[in-house]
């Protein structure tokens, strides 16, 4: 079914029946020391419409419930139009570190006025990325007090177009170092990109009315539980400790479907991370969440997605090519705005959980399973255990597993 609505090659479907292996010729060029590849589960999340098109979103992870509680919350937006966008520009930050300069200030102004020569030096290279349109557009200087003394830190920002960018971004910050220590007379240390990318931001929004929100379809009993996610997010935003796993939650999704579609999700987390920090007085919370005038839910993210359809993995590995095309998407803003959209499911789908009968619940329904072989069950043992554990009154705990499955053995 994916494969037709998709319409999927037949080397991307031959990707995704050999599980998402490398053969051994692929892996080896990937990465050093090979000496095997690990496979994930691949699922799809469903009911996602994101500015009025329609998505099946592929993830990439080991944990349960995760792809069914983002299906469900995506789902419970439709009432008006699902998700909405609105993304930045692909403007990634190089950085270099200037050290010695004596008079700090007249180096910044010196670099300013250089700014022309170096974006054009920046994009002497040939580069399919310029050809585009894309390349460096500004630098930008300031000086920070460090326990090496001053440093002078100059950004240079580009329009990476639909790639990542690091390695065009760190080829361009080397380049022009050189250039950069004769207009200053410092000595240039670091240089290379950021991932806390404040100017390519993701953005999404999404409405929940009350009765898409409850569990019987009644307004008054989803006004209740809207009022305990705002609870439960207040809670997030006021303490770094909540925070730290409420956000956990928000890269349940957003590591999955980069991982899925062969993005950098290390480089995402970190700056996804940074910038729930970044200006503020402490960590805290990713999304954000209020009640509208009329008594909705109203869901917001705003984080930094450094991701792209050219290059690099995406292009590399066979399963991330096929999942790209479940995907659909044209533009690497495109891929920003999903991911993102399916961190804000994601997280609404903790926010309700724990808000209402608590986190364990639904996981363990669908974590049943893998407690059940972690027991040592086989075959037909699998299915039956997981029954019997749902029906256990009281915690479900791995001991509780390894009594049912001693039991079912005896009879």
């Amino acid at each position: 079914m994916v494969a037709n609505m998709a319409g999927l090659t037949p080397e991307h479907i031959e990707a995704l029946k050999a599980c998402g292996e490398l053969n051994e010729t692929a892996a080896d060029r990937m990465i050093e020391n090979v000496i095997g590849t690990m496979s994930l589960p691949v699922g799809v999340a469903t009911n996602f419409v994101i500015d009025a098109k329609h998505y099946l979103i592929p993830f990439c992870l080991e944990e349960s419930s995760v792809v069914a509680a983002a299906s469900n919350m995506a789902k419970r937006c439709l009432v008006n139009g699902g998700f909405r966008s609105n993304n930045d520009a692909p403007l990634m930050i190089g950085q270099l570190q200037i050290m010695e300069c004596s008079e700090p200030k007249s180096a910044e102004k010196v670099l300013a006025g250089a700014s022309e020569e170096l974006m054009a030096l920046c994009n002497s290279l040939p580069s399919t990325m310029v050809r585009l349109g894309g390349g460096c557009k500004r630098i930008e200087t300031r000086t920070i007090q460090t326990l090496s003394g001053p440093m002078v830190i100059l950004h240079i920002v580009v329009d990476c177009r639909d790639a990542m960018g690091a390695n065009a971004v760190n080829t361009m910050a080397e380049l022009i170092a050189p250039r950069v220590e004769e207009l200053t007379g410092g000595r240039v240390h670091l240089k290379i990109l950021s991932n806390l990318a404040v100017h390519r931001l993701a953005r999404i929004e999404a409405t929940f009315t009350p009765e898409e929100i409850s569990n019987d379809g009644t307004k008054a009993n989803g006004e209740a539980i809207i009022q305990g996610i705002l609870e439960a997010h207040h809670f997030a935003v006021a303490d770094p400790f909540r925070a730290a796993t409420h956000n956990k939650g928000v890269m349940n999704a957003i590591s999955s479907v980069a991982l899925a579609c062969g993005q950098d999700w290390r480089a995402i987390e970190a700056g996804c991370h940074a910038y729930a920090a970044f200006g503020k007085e402490h960590y805290g919370s990713i999304t954000q969440w209020e009640r509208s005038d009329e008594g909705n839910l109203i869901g917001r993210i705003e984080t930094p997605m450094a991701v792209g359809i050219v290059g690099g993995a995406s292009k590399v590995h066979p399963a991330a090519q096929a999942n790209l095309a479940i995907l659909g998407v044209e533009s690497a803003q495109e891929l920003a705005g999903v991911i993102a959209a399916s961190g804000l499911s994601q997280n609404l789908g903790a926010l309700r959980a724990l808000a209402t009968r608590g986190i364990q619940a639904g996981h363990m329904k669908l974590h049943s399973r893998n407690m059940a072989v972690s027991a040592g069950a086989v075959g037909e043992e699998i299915e039956t255990i997981a029954k019997r554990l749902q029906a256990v009154d009281g915690p479900k705990t791995q001991t509780v597993v390894e009594q049912l499955l001693k039991s079912l053995r005896s009879e």
